[in-house]
């Protein structure tokens, strides 16, 4: 049995295709568009362990990127199940599950709380229900990880029949990556996940910090939707909640102004005005562009706040786990955001920083606490959550 796995994000589209042993995968790569472009975005195939080979595609929305993975990979392969990383199961879903009318209604239903995910799940599975028509889709949720997430970490200080009544809750997203990189951890550091305390750094287009405690999630930055927390590549992060009262009582901004700025406008492009690409952002400030720099002290300056409260939170910390495109990519990113955490005992190396390719420990050899950076690999914990489902059917 071969399983295509499709992981639609933000601002790219990871695919794989595994086994039925699910190890490696057979293929892999990724549609990504952080730039902003479309139509020149950077489409990587990978063949097992051979050289990545990069060219450029034009898809012009989230359902010609899903084709454009499927007809790709189905040259070569006869995919038997499809899994999908859908972000926001809300309460529903505790477990993947199989897709159904039903689960495709549900996730169109969240898709109000996560609207750069849901939707491009969606057309994810209605590109794979066409191209491989009668073949099993499988929903993996990121939510599921936090499903167990302690009330003191998902109450929010708002009227409790609001929680009761309407589900006004903090969910928590990445849980896939999340799941991976406290298994990685473990390993990389020799140790059984049931004994470490560990805060996770996914940096990507969308970023959240994560306090995990023996394998178990008890903290996070994300809400109710992707849009809290740390600030990110267009969305804003938290913020003053009186902003937004002010800005419709004062200057006329209607709900649907507030949520397209927010959630499209804001972060490292509207502060820098140049990318929501760390990349590019950096380049930039490089430049001297003034805007970028402080996109970029201001981005550090989020992550780290985040990792001295969720540190906090566990009582200390015994690795701090940087993932995703920035998290794995920006070796000034993660300087700067470590940047005053001695006191929390984590003490970068700068060379080992500078020169580091996943997966690798670039702390200090003194240091009391580990600093990891991780590949993380959602796309072969899809596969065997898909694998896991489909062998009840």
């Amino acid at each position: 049995m071969s399983i295509l796995v499709i992981n639609a994000g933000s601002t790219s589209l990871k695919f794989g295709l595994f086994d039925a042993e699910v190890r490696d995968a057979l293929m892999s790569g990724s549609i990504d568009w952080a730039g902003g472009n479309r139509r020149l975005a950077k489409l990587t195939i990978r063949r097992c362990h051979n050289q990545e080979t990069p060219s450029a595609v034009d898809v012009s929305d989230d359902r010609a990127a899903a084709s454009c993975a499927i007809r790709l990979l189905s040259e070569e392969h006869d995919i038997r199940t499809v899994g999908h990383r859908v972000v926001h199961g809300g309460t529903e879903f505790q477990n993947a599950t199989r897709i159904d009318e039903k689960v495709k209604e549900a996730i169109a239903r969240l898709a109000k709380l996560a609207p750069l995910h849901n939707p491009p799940a969606l057309e994810s599975i209605e590109a794979a229900e066409a191209a491989l028509p009668g073949v099993p889709q499988v929903a993996v949720f990121d939510t599921a990880f936090f499903a167990q997430l302690p009330a003191r970490a998902h109450v929010f200080a708002l009227p409790y029949e609001w929680y009761e009544q309407w589900g006004v809750r903090r969910f928590g997203f990445h849980g896939i990556s999340n799941a991976y990189c406290a298994s990685r951890a473990a390993e990389l550091l020799g140790r059984n996940v049931s004994e470490l305390r560990l805060v996770t750094c996914h940096l990507g287009g969308g970023c959240s910090a994560t306090a995990v405690r023996g394998g178990v999630p008890v903290a996070t930055t994300m809400g109710m939707t992707p849009l809290a927390g740390l600030m990110m590549g267009t969305r804003s992060g938290s913020l003053d909640p009186g902003i937004l009262i002010h800005l419709q009582r004062r200057h006329g901004l209607t709900v649907d102004d507030l949520d397209e700025v927010l959630h499209y406008q804001s972060g490292l492009l509207g502060v820098s005005g140049v990318s929501p690409d760390l990349a590019a952002i950096e380049a930039a400030a490089g430049k001297g562009n003034a805007r970028a720099q402080l996109a970029f002290d201001l981005f550090a300056d989020s992550v780290r706040s985040a990792i001295g409260a969720l540190t906090v939170t566990m009582g200390g910390v015994d690795a701090l786990v940087f993932t995703d495109r920035v998290g794995e990519g920006s070796p000034a990113l993660r300087a700067a955001a470590c940047d005053g955490l001695q006191c929390l005992r984590l003490r970068l190396d700068a060379g080992r920083n500078a020169a580091c390719r996943p997966d690798a420990d670039v702390a200090e050899p003194d240091s009391p606490a580990r600093i990891l950076v991780i590949h993380t690999l959602e796309e072969l914990m899809i596969a065997r959550e898909t694998r896991r489902v489909c062998g009840r059917l």
